[in-house]
Order: C-alpha cells, then sequence, then structure tokens
C-alpha cells in the first residue's frame, strides 16, 4: 500500500467499538490523523484514541450524537482546529432497535432512522463543505476528498423485525450513489462498505452461543463469521489510490452472504 495515508486526516464516527474502532486503529497503523468519534463512552474512546497514537498516527477523541446538527457541525469544527482540515470522512456510527413491526413504536424508527440515515446525511454533508472549502490544503491523495458510508447486507436483503434499520441502509445505498454523482465532478468520491456477519458486540450472543453460530454460519458460503478487520482492510483500500477509480459503488464484505446460500442444493 503506498503511503498517500501517512498524515490524511480521517473522522470515524462509531470509533468507540467494532468497525469502527477497527477502523481508527487502521488508519492509526498508517500513520493517519484519527478523531475518534463516539457517543457517549469517551473514557473508551480516549483508550482507542491513545492506541491510535501508539500505532503511529495522531488522534483526537470526541463525543458527539451524530444525528444532532450542531454537534455534527462542532465535531467538524474541532477537527479542523486540531489537524488543519478533514480528507476523509468513514461514516460508521449506527445503532439497532430491533421489534416486530406492529409493535414498533415512532420513537424506535425514529432513532434508528436519525442515526443510521440522517446522521450520515449530516456528516457528509460537512465533510463535503469542508472538502470544497477553497483555501483547504489538499491531501495527497488523487481525490480532493472521500467518503465512505458504512451500510449493511440489509441495503439490499430484507430483515423482518429490523425494518428501521433495513430501511435506514437502503436510504443509505441510495444516499451513497446520489452523493457520487454529485460530487465526483468536484474530485470528490463517495462509496459505501457493506459488512454481513461481524464478531461485534452488536451480536455476540448469536454468535458466541453454539446452536446461534451454526445458524448464522448457514447464511455465509464462506463458512465463517468475519472480523472486524476484514471491513477496516477493505475501508482503508477505499481510502486509498488504489482505489481511486471506484466512484459510488458498494463493497460487500459478507463471506458470500449476497449469493443467497439457501440456493446451494438448487431452491
Amino acid at each position: 500500500m503506498s503511503n498517500e495515508l501517512s498524515g490524511l486526516n480521517v473522522i470515524v464516527t462509531g470509533a468507540s467499538s467494532g468497525i469502527g474502532r477497527a477502523c481508527a486503529l487502521e488508519f492509526g497503523g498508517a500513520g493517519s490523523n484519527v478523531l475518534v468519534n463516539c457517543f457517549d463512552e469517551q473514557e473508551q474512546a480516549e483508550h482507542i484514541a491513545a492506541a491510535v497514537r501508539e500505532a503511529g498516527g495522531g488522534a483526537l477523541a470526541l463525543c458527539a450524537d451524530v444525528a444532532d446538527e450542531e454537534q455534527v457541525m462542532d465535531l467538524f469544527r474541532r477537527m479542523t482546529e486540531e489537524f488543519g482540515t478533514v480528507d476523509l470522512l468513514v461514516n460508521n456510527a449506527g445503532i439497532q432497535k430491533d421489534v416486530d413491526f406492529v409493535d414498533m413504536s415512532l420513537d424506535d424508527w425514529n432513532a434508528v432512522l436519525g442515526v443510521n440515515l440522517t446522521g450520515q446525511f449530516l456528516c457528509a454533508r460537512e465533510a463535503a463543505r469542508e472538502f470544497l472549502r477553497e483555501d483547504r490544503p489538499r491531501p495527497a491523495t488523487r481525490c480532493l476528498g472521500n467518503i465512505i458510508n458504512m451500510s449493511s447486507v440489509h441495503e439490499a436483503i430484507p430483515w423482518a423485525g429490523h425494518v428501521n434499520y433495513a430501511t435506514a441502509k437502503g436510504g443509505s445505498a441510495m444516499l451513497t450513489r446520489t452523493l457520487a454523482q454529485e460530487l465526483a465532478p468536484r474530485g470528490v468520491r463517495v462509496n459505501a462498505v457493506a459488512p454481513g456477519a461481524i464478531k461485534t458486540a452488536i451480536n455476540e450472543e448469536v454468535w458466541s452461543d453454539e446452536e446461534g453460530r451454526r445458524k448464522m454460519l448457514e447464511l455465509i458460503p464462506y463458512d465463517r463469521i468475519g472480523e472486524v478487520e476484514d471491513v477496516a482492510a477493505v475501508v482503508r483500500w477505499l481510502a486509498s489510490d488504489a482505489s481511486d477509480y471506484v466512484i459510488g459503488t458498494t463493497l460487500f464484505v459478507d463471506g458470500g452472504m449476497m449469493l443467497y446460500p439457501g440456493f446451494r442444493e438448487g431452491g
């Protein structure tokens, strides 16, 4: 991998655990300056920021609710004060509130759409504004700026009992493609990464249980549950010039989950 990521200024939202944490550490190892965003886990974010520094990058830990416009604007303001600009946004923050549709409250719906979709919009908007600022220092990468939205296989696969989550991810897919169409002529790249079953705290009760793990593996042709590092490696590639001609694409990191494994035996 080339060294254009060294000194790159990166915001990773939802970086206090799981995939976000892995992404922050991946960029730290590449020598990037990383803002480790969390919702309210400041102590945990500080630990990860310390690990980013130990890996060779710069770091700033900052809590902010990505669904809140003022907090998002302050997040970007703090990043530019600390490191001069923002070059890359990893739009990773996300939550689940799993409820059967007929029992889902408006609060359940709004909470998930607020973080998982409106949060991506707000952060992407502030990133684009910064990328296009006339007196902004230009990054070492070929593109002027880069947005990577964290989606899910459920941008394409329906998920009963999770209609708020699946709807938000479907919206994220169209957000990604539409932003790419609009911003590519101005030198800004926008893509998405869509993980499948990944070992994180949010689904630990499934993959740590023998029966739950067995059922999960039935959905994965590659016959292993993904690790957060699998996703972070793809995010790093999308951030690099090695993927410079990749625009408006969702890369599925899912061990083949999108291949409809139920049809392996002829349907």
